[in-house]
């Protein structure tokens, strides 16, 4: 079982004071994908003025390395002196295609909403992200839907060389290719245009396949019970 630790940059806003509750939760992460894997994913319960990332906001340095990298490593290191419970790399290591993670998450206090994320591959700096969903306090299942973000750290070129390729995606990915793109228009956490691709094992302008590393929105699915 994975042990539970403290995650989550702080927010400068403040909130009312909340009377003390706890939750079982146990959550479930459906890959829906065709042919994305999920890097190692952080699950945590916290308090509604914290939050993994923004839509629309700047990325933090912290969002870019896992969106970028696949690293979790600034996420827990700041979480060493903030309140919230969470699960990593419940999976332990890559989420494939089609394939489900679960684990158990215990809330106590103000951590009253879940938040998720993961690098999705192939990607430069995309992610599968929930933010600050409410934990309901009625006991019951729950599911719902994720789309993969932009990150907008990183333009998407689309190329081997500008992101990780762990074994079971490497010999699925081409090679040579000249590139999507060299820029990024959009500089904030966004919706994820897609990966574009081509049909050419060595060269054209991507190196990943279309007919395999191409997605639509929503690429995981979210089952919570709360007990």
């Amino acid at each position: 079982m994975k042990s539970s630790t403290k995650i989550l940059t702080a927010s400068l806003l403040t909130v009312a004071m909340q009377p003390a509750w706890s939750a079982d939760l146990s959550v479930e992460i459906q890959n829906l994908t065709q042919g994305i894997y999920f890097t190692p994913i952080l699950v945590a319960a916290h308090t509604p003025d914290a939050s993994l990332f923004e839509l629309g906001e700047t990325a933090s340095a912290e969002i870019e390395a896992m969106a970028e990298m696949g690293s979790l490593d600034g996420l827990m290191t700041i979480g060493t002196s903030v309140n919230a419970d969470m699960v990593a790399d419940p999976a332990g290591g890559l989420l494939a295609p089609s394939m489900s993670t679960s684990t158990a998450l215990m809330t106590d206090d103000s951590n009253t909403v879940l938040s998720i994320t993961a690098m999705i591959l192939p990607s430069n700096d995309g992610f599968v992200g929930l933010d600050n969903w409410s934990i309901p306090s009625e006991a019951g299942t729950y599911t719902f839907y994720l789309n993969a973000y932009d990150a907008g750290t990183e333009a998407n070129d689309e190329l081997r060389t500008s992101m990780p390729v762990p074994p079971p995606l490497d010999p699925l990915l081409g090679s040579d290719g000249s590139g999507v793109t060299s820029e990024e228009s959009n500089a904030t956490v966004h919706i994820h245009r897609g990966n574009i691709g081509d049909d050419e094992a060595s060269g054209g302008t991507s190196d990943m396949v279309n007919s395999i590393h191409r997605w639509l929105n929503p690429v995981a699915k979210v089952t919570v019970t709360v007990n």
